[in-house]
């Protein structure tokens, strides 16, 4: 499939580095994937995922967090500064700077239903931006992959070492650098708790919503997905992962035309049925 590599400006006027796989015919629906806590566009299972969504008919996006302190340099955290000044409303921002230019045309999709899909904490940002802007994104649906089911998921100890630090050290096993999370994060959250409560805020959010969770996952606990299709209600179905794990038990890095683990294989069946019937 056709991959485009764009540049667009994100929050903080920072720039938001993308790559689009485009299907081979004519589209059906548009997709744009969103990483999570220290991933980025080409980690494991997002290339992998927007190649099988375009060869389903689905243009599919993923692209860098501004503030996720990666940039094409994959072997690095370029920008550590940028990292630490991440927080909830800047992932907002730049989820909907993307949408802002497929529906101005500046990137592919205009006019094709659009589905928001976030990983991890990239299930979190879906959301938010889901619940927060319901009524401008127009969306036709939402899904996550192993999503938390808060915004905060720091023990009182942390969050106090946080505050009273201003920031909180964050090692990447990847690349062996010790990253920090900036008190901005935290402080953002305590400013307007209910801005940030999640269960409260997928109560908002009025498109259907697939919640996909690997029932060995050990970073998120499985659980979390009861949690969040008990606030989306009626508009949620849950889609268990026998035997999948964080990642869907899928490698980094994983190449494009490789065969997907089998949990993999059935979360992505589980997103093309969902946009399919949903488009």
């Amino acid at each position: 499939m056709p991959i485009h590599a764009w540049t667009i400006e994100g929050s903080d006027g920072l720039e938001l580095l993308g790559d689009t796989h485009e299907p081979a015919d004519t589209p059906l629906a548009c997709a744009i994937i969103v990483h999570g806590y220290k991933g980025y566009k080409d980690y494991g299972m997002f290339p992998l995922t927007c190649e099988h969504l375009a060869r389903a008919g689905v243009v599919a996006h993923r692209f860098n967090l501004a503030h996720s302190g990666m940039t094409n340099e994959t072997a690095t955290f370029a920008r550590p500064d940028l990292f630490e000044q991440d927080t909830w409303a800047h992932q907002v921002a730049d989820l909907r700077a993307v949408v802002d230019a497929i529906r101005a045309g500046r990137l592919a999709g205009a006019g094709l239903p659009l589905f928001l899909v976030g990983h991890s904490r990239g299930g979190v940002t879906v959301l938010l931006a889901a619940a927060w802007h319901a009524g401008e994104l127009g969306l036709a649906g939402v899904v996550t992959i192993n999503a938390p089911a808060a915004c905060c998921t720091l023990s009182d100890t942390d969050r106090a070492s946080l505050l009273a630090d201003g920031h909180l050290e964050a090692p990447s096993a990847r690349t062996g650098q010790t990253l920090r999370v900036g008190s901005a994060w935290l402080r953002e959250q305590l400013d307007d708790p209910e801005r940030y409560d999640l269960p409260a805020r997928c109560r908002d959010i009025a498109c259907p919503a697939l919640l996909i969770h690997g029932d060995a996952d050990r970073t998120v606990p499985p659980p979390s997905v009861r949690t969040l299709a008990d606030a989306i209600g009626p508009r949620a179905t849950v889609c268990p992962i026998p035997g999948g794990d964080h990642v869907l038990n899928t490698p980094n890095p994983t190449p494009m035309d490789a065969e997907p683990s089998a949990p993999l294989a059935q979360a992505l069946d589980a997103i093309g049925r969902f946009i399919r019937e949903t488009a």
